[in-house]
């Protein structure tokens, strides 16, 4: 009897045309191949974990949902990026609503992970709550996930151009709020 295939040994298009043709176990390997990506292009646009993983579990479930208009010859990774970044985009326009709608006295504290105890994390992840939502994200899609200026372009439906435009931004604006927190940065 011959031993099952690894994931990692076949090709991603071979999941790809599978996944088309109905087999739901050759999504899920797509969706085990890409999910690390998926949540950090998805954390890159939203505030807090949980709707980083809320807007993952509905970009999976759209991209599962078109498929069949997606075309194999193209790179799936940069297509599954696209609709992360689209279900996060979409789930920040729909929390700002609400919350306009709520508008509460006090100020809700960004999701902190019990590991960024330091001064230096904690004054940075405020810092970065001073960009744009779109500097946020560019600045963390290419300085902590590696994404290119095109790749993060393309996930987020702007010119590369002004990908580089706003990652400059997005640095000028972070080197003056942490200033002080060290004379290196």
């Amino acid at each position: 009897m011959r031993a099952p295939v690894a994931e990692v040994e076949r090709p991603e298009r071979d999941y790809v045309l599978a996944a088309q043709h109905g087999d739901q176990e050759a999504f899920a390997v797509l969706v085990r191949l890409h999910q690390r990506r998926a949540y950090a292009v998805a954390r890159a646009i939203v505030v807090t974990h949980e709707d980083a993983e809320d807007a993952v579990q509905e970009g999976f479930l759209h991209a599962y949902r078109a498929l069949d208009r997606f075309l194999p010859d193209q790179p799936f990774g940069a297509w599954l990026y696209r609709i992360m970044a689209n279900s996060a985009l979409d789930l920040v326009r729909r929390r700002k609503v609400r919350d306009a709608e709520e508008l509460t006295d006090t100020v809700a504290m960004p999701f902190r992970d019990p590991g960024e105890a330091d001064e230096l994390r904690i004054r940075l992840s405020e810092a970065i709550g001073h960009l744009t939502e779109r500097q946020r994200s560019v600045i963390v899609l290419h300085d902590v996930e590696g994404f290119t200026h095109g790749e993060i372009g393309q996930m987020l439906g702007i010119p590369e151009g002004t990908a580089r435009s706003d990652l400059h931004h997005a640095r000028a604006t972070l080197r003056g709020l942490l200033r002080d927190v060290r004379s290196d940065l």
